[in-house]
């Protein structure tokens, strides 16, 4: 592999620049708030004994609702040895917080924490590719939970994204912490490979996204059983 000033545009620093979106999306995202990759301005590779392959990024990332832009400088490593192991990322963007969405996030919040009719929804986006704006923070939700499996799952020759949510269910708010099951379907753009996976997931807006188990399921037409959240 090629080592040295990548061109942006290679596909192995597109690949690495996406994991830093999966990270970031993991620590800094909610309902409300989503980061895709926008440019890749700079990239560099290096081998580095008994760790694996580094790369060095410059890039930029557009916050999905806002469309604010910030960029980063981060550092990734695909680790060396047997089996799937996570790449390893550092990341220094433009100050993230001032993307401010505490007010929607607190009022979702208080409306499915004292709903009487738990939701249920499916199919985000549809056939048509539709999602009804009171559904697509729960689009979002799941774009963030399914980051944690494309962080997990990334290496040098994946290149993830979320492709629908097939179906979504409330469960019972437990220690302030809204809970929902999750069916996600995850595209390997490089196999062109569908994934199906099954995700508990927990989220307030004090505490973030957080996913507490995640299961992917046989290759096949079924839906994804409830998870046991005991």
């Amino acid at each position: 592999m090629a080592t040295g000033e990548l061109n942006p545009s290679h596909y192995h620093a597109q690949r690495a620049a996406k994991v830093v979106q999966h990270y970031l999306n993991t620590r800094h995202s909610s309902p409300y708030r989503r980061f895709e990759l926008l440019r890749v301005h700079k990239a560099n590779a290096e081998e580095v004994a008994g760790s694996g392959r580094k790369y060095h990024l410059e890039i930029s990332l557009q916050e999905t609702t806002s469309n604010t832009t910030a960029k980063c400088s981060a550092e990734v490593v695909f680790p060396v040895g047997e089996g799937q192991t996570p790449p390893q990322v550092q990341a220094s963007c433009g100050d993230l917080s001032k993307i401010n969405t505490m007010v929607q996030e607190e009022a979702l919040y208080q409306q499915y924490k004292m709903s009487h009719a738990p939701l249920t929804a499916h199919n985000l986006p549809d056939s048509d590719g539709h999602i009804d704006p009171s559904m697509k923070p729960f689009w979002y939700l799941g774009g963030v939970a399914a980051s944690f499996i494309m962080l997990k799952e990334s290496n040098e020759s994946t290149l993830y994204n979320m492709a629908q949510v097939a179906n979504v269910t409330q469960l019972e708010t437990e220690n302030n912490q809204l809970r929902f099951n999750y069916h996600v379907l995850v595209h390997d753009l490089v196999s062109q490979e569908i994934g199906h996976w099954k995700l508990l997931v927990s989220w307030s807006p004090p505490e973030g996204v957080k996913v507490l188990q995640m299961e992917e399921l046989p290759k096949c037409d079924c839906e994804a059983p409830p998870l046991n959240a005991n």
